[in-house]
């Protein structure tokens, strides 16, 4: 089975709940279209206290991560929410550490 089902966990800064959800209401159009053309489909982001989980699809991983990080757009976006955020980054992919799938049904 090839895996194209990703997560990865981050945090928002204590007391940045409610801004963490403003500013992803409203997304930047430019982020959503880079996203999905560097493959990203059927994306979440959900949130339990101050931990975030993501989940996405995508059919070519390696592909993904090297669009989303050469986009200037996802560099602006990062910028824009790093003051919110805790985000640790795998240093071999550039890109948050993500789980290991450990079972799935469809």
């Amino acid at each position: 089975m090839i895996n194209k089902h990703f997560a990865w966990i981050l945090e928002v800064r204590p007391g940045y709940e409610e801004e963490y959800k403003k500013r992803h209401e409203k997304i930047w159009p430019e982020m959503i279209q880079m996203l999905k053309e560097s493959g990203v489909r059927n994306y979440s982001i959900l949130r339990h206290g101050l931990t975030l989980f993501g989940y996405f699809e995508t059919d070519n991983l390696e592909n993904t991560i090297a669009n989303v990080n050469r986009s200037e757009i996802n560099q602006k976006w990062g910028e824009y929410m790093a003051p919110i955020m805790k985000i640790e980054i795998d240093p071999e992919s550039n890109f948050p550490y993500l789980l290991p799938l450990q079972w799935h049904m469809e």
